[in-house]
C-alpha cells in the first residue's frame, strides 16, 4: 500500500470535506445575501447543461394535474395569445408605466426591455416557498430587467444593471424543459411583466415538446389587468408581492411607481378569480392557487397593516400569504436612511400579530420564534 505524504493526506481530508457540504436552502432567496457570484456561476452551469450534460430523471408530479396552458395549446389559442401581446410592443403598454417604446423596432422601454429577449440565468431554485420547491427544486428562470425599479432591490445588476444574455424564444422553451428533465417541480418565470408574449410563445413551444409542469408567474404585482385577463388559463399559480400600502412610499422607493397600491390590489383581485386560493396537494406541492408575498420595510415603509387588513377584507381568509422576514438594505437604499438597516424583531412580530388579528390563516412566518 502506498504511504501518502502528510501534504497529500491533507489535501485528500479537505477535498473529502468540501463534497460533504451539503447545498444550503435558500441560497437565492430574495433578501438573504445578494448571491450574485452563485447565480453566475449557475447560469454556466445551466448553459453547461443545455448543451448536453447529463439530465437527472423528471421530478414526479401529480399524474391528475393539466397545466392550464396545455388546454390552451392543444386548441391554438396560446399561440394566437402570444401573438396578441407581441403586437402591443409596438407602442408598449404591457405595464402600467406604459410608456409607449416601439419595442419591435429596437426602442427600450422604461423597463430597459426591447423585444429582444434577456435571461440572466436559469436553474433549479430551493430557496422559494416550500410547496413550490418540494424535492427537486422550483425550476426558476431570472429574466433581465424590470419595470418597477425598486432603489433597494436585491438583485438590482440583473433588474436594472442589464446583467443577462440575449436568448430566442426557442431557447427559452428548451430551458423550461430542461427544468422539467432536471426534476423541477414548476416553471417559475421571475420579472415576468416585460415579456408576456415571449412566455405564451416559448409554452406554446415547449408544450408541443411534452412540457407539463405547471407555471409560476412571479411577480412584483404591479400588472395591468387587460395583460392578466390573457394570461387567464395560461398561469397555474401567481406569486405576485404586495410590497406597498401606500402610493407615496411606491413613488419613493419604486422610481415614481404612484399607482402601485391601485394596480396591485385590482391585480390580485383577478389573480385570485383566476386560480383561487392556494392550497398544497397530498404530495405537499402547489399546482395551483395565489400566493402573496410581502416584504416587511424598516419604519412601516411597506404599510404592513393596511396592506394585512386589504387583503383579510377583500379575499378569503385563507389566501396564502408569506409575511417576509428578509430585507436587507442593498443598491441604493443607503441613501434612504429610512430604510438603510435591517428589521428589528418588534417588527416582523407586529407583522405576524396583525395577520394572526385580522384572521388570516395561511401564514408562512419564516421561522421567528413567537
Amino acid at each position: 500500500m502506498k504511504i501518502k505524504s502528510r501534504r497529500e493526506f491533507v489535501k485528500s481530508c479537505v477535498c473529502l470535506a468540501l463534497t460533504a457540504v451539503p447545498c444550503v436552502r435558500g441560497l437565492f432567496l430574495p433578501g438573504c445575501g445578494d448571491g450574485r457570484n452563485a447565480t453566475r456561476r449557475q447560469n454556466e452551469i445551466s448553459d453547461a447543461q443545455a448543451e448536453g450534460v447529463q439530465e437527472r430523471s423528471t421530478a414526479a408530479i401529480d399524474p391528475k394535474f393539466e397545466a392550464g396552458y396545455l388546454k390552451l395549446h392543444k386548441t391554438g389559442e396560446l399561440k394566437r395569445r402570444g401573438e396578441k401581446l407581441w403586437k402591443v410592443m409596438e407602442e408598449c403598454r404591457l405595464c402600467p408605466r406604459e410608456c409607449g417604446a416601439n419595442r419591435l423596432k429596437g426602442e427600450r422601454g422604461l423597463c430597459q426591455a426591447s423585444s429582444q429577449l434577456e435571461i440572466a440565468s436559469y436553474h433549479p431554485h430551493f430557496g422559494e416557498e416550500r410547496p413550490l420547491v418540494g424535492t427537486g427544486g422550483s425550476g426558476t428562470i431570472f429574466f433581465t430587467n424590470c419595470s418597477l425599479r425598486c432603489v433597494f432591490c436585491i438583485n438590482w445588476e440583473i433588474s436594472q444593471g442589464g446583467e443577462g444574455t440575449a436568448r430566442s424564444v426557442e431557447e427559452f422553451a428548451n430551458m423550461m424543459l430542461d427544468l422539467q428533465r432536471r426534476g423541477c417541480h414548476n416553471i417559475n418565470i421571475v420579472t415576468p411583466t416585460h415579456y408576456p408574449a415571449h412566455i405564451l410563445l416559448a409554452l406554446d413551444i415547449a408544450a408541443a415538446k411534452g412540457l407539463r409542469l405547471p407555471l409560476v408567474y412571479n411577480t412584483c404585482g404591479w400588472e395591468r389587468l387587460d395583460v392578466l385577463k390573457v394570461l387567464d388559463g395560461v398561469v397555474d399559480i401567481y406569486l405576485p408581492d404586495f410590497k406597498y400600502a401606500r402610493s407615496e412610499m411606491a413613488s419613493k422607493y419604486s422610481s415614481g411607481a404612484d399607482t402601485y397600491a391601485e394596480f396591485t390590489k385590482s391585480a390580485l383581485l383577478e389573480m385570485h378569480r383566476q386560480v383561487g386560493v392556494a392550497r398544497p396537494a397530498r404530495d405537499g406541492l402547489m399546482y395551483r392557487g395565489l400566493m402573496i408575498r410581502h416584504l416587511v420595510m424598516p419604519n412601516d415603509v411597506s404599510g404592513t397593516k393596511e396592506v394585512i387588513e386589504w387583503i383579510a377584507s377583500n379575499l378569503p381568509k385563507d389566501t396564502y400569504l408569506n409575511i417576509m422576514s428578509q430585507y436587507r438594505p442593498m443598491y441604493k437604499a443607503f441613501d434612504y436612511p429610512e430604510i438603510a438597516r435591517r428589521l428589528t424583531h418588534e417588527e416582523y412580530a407586529n407583522a405576524v400579530r396583525w395577520a394572526r388579528e385580522a384572521g388570516l390563516t395561511n401564514l408562512d412566518a419564516q421561522g421567528w420564534p413567537f
